[in-house]
């Protein structure tokens, strides 16, 4: 039987997901207790597929609405990095630390097979909404993914994120449908498991 574990960064996102073959894990909000979360899970249970499943805000400028639901092909962490008196600089685009900038976007590479999904870029911040992130290049926000997938890359684990839009990414903007895109959180994920227990 293939060895599938869900992370879940809270109870609320895992309330209604039960599947007798996979076991559920809630990591904690955050990268701090998602990387501490991942690595345990990793060293404790070896999983054949790690997936991290939740909801995410969506930025004003993507294609995508609440109640979406996309399987996650990059994350960066959009908040590394230090503010000076002409604003917030991210350590990526330091000149001297060319390494980083080409592996501060971290790539998903178990994407194949899986073209019957919406893909979704994301931006990983402990601190949501915050104004002053590049967002240009990203399609969606969550507090939990960069950590994900930097444990997972560096494990050899293989690993999937699934998130379903909650919310715009906008202060102020309280038009948030947590129940509904836990739900389609949870249809969705039910298809991606029974996608990789049986091809």
């Amino acid at each position: 039987m293939m060895n599938i574990t869900v992370l879940f960064p809270t109870a609320t996102e895992a309330s209604l997901f039960r599947h007798d073959s996979v076991r559920t894990v809630i990591s904690g909000v955050g990268l701090s207790a998602t990387a501490y979360a991942t690595l345990k899970t990793i060293r404790d249970h070896r999983p054949d597929w790690l997936i991290l499943a939740g909801v995410a805000g969506v930025y004003p400028h993507a294609p995508l609405q609440i109640g979406d639901v996309v399987l996650v092909e990059s994350e960066v962490e959009g908040d590394l990095g230090f503010f000076t008196p002409s604003g917030f600089t991210h350590l990526a685009h330091l000149p001297i630390d060319m390494e980083f900038e080409r592996r501060h976007t971290l790539e998903c590479p178990y994407l194949d097979g899986m073209e019957t999904f919406r893909r979704g870029r994301s931006l990983s911040l402990n601190a949501a909404m915050s104004p002053y992130v590049d967002t240009s290049t990203v399609d969606i926000e969550n507090m939990e993914g960069a950590a994900f997938f930097h444990v997972c890359r560096e494990e050899q684990q293989r690993f999937l994120e699934l998130r379903a839009i909650s919310n715009v990414v906008r202060p102020g903007d309280d038009d948030w449908d947590l129940p509904g895109s836990v739900q389609a959180m949870t249809t969705q994920l039910n298809v991606l498991v029974e996608r990789l227990l049986h091809g």
